[in-house]
């Protein structure tokens, strides 16, 4: 019913930057809040940035400065700006939204993820 489809990742030099977008589809009622979430080999999925529907934002401690969580409600997309980039942000990146359908059911949503390779 609902589809969330990143895009931006690659491979970039450390201190490069990079734009992550997820846009989602599908029978969607409204989108509460989304996120960026990543996955390093080895490592525990963790929390990268949120946003609220009314653009309230939070972010992981080790990216504060450096990315900014933005979205689109009109597009149904959320954007992940990564400046500065270290090679420990090297992980595939995953969004998140929770998103009630038009049958009323609310959940949550990961998208299929995109691999961020930062080369030191």
């Amino acid at each position: 019913q609902v589809q969330l489809v990143e895009s931006g990742g690659g491979l970039v030099q450390a201190g490069g930057s990079l734009r992550l977008s997820c846009v989602a589809s599908g029978r969607i009622f409204n989108i509460n809040a989304m996120g960026w979430y990543r996955q390093a080999p080895g490592k525990q999925r963790e929390l990268v940035a949120l946003i609220t529907s009314d653009g309230s934002t939070n972010y992981a401690d080790s990216v504060k400065g450096r990315f900014t969580i933005s979205r689109d409600n009109a597009k149904n997309a959320v954007y992940l700006q990564m400046n500065s980039l270290k090679p420990e942000d090297t992980a595939v990146y995953y969004c998140n939204a929770n998103i009630r359908t038009t049958d009323w059911i609310l959940r949550l949503y990961w998208g299929q993820g995109t691999q961020v390779t930062v080369s030191s």
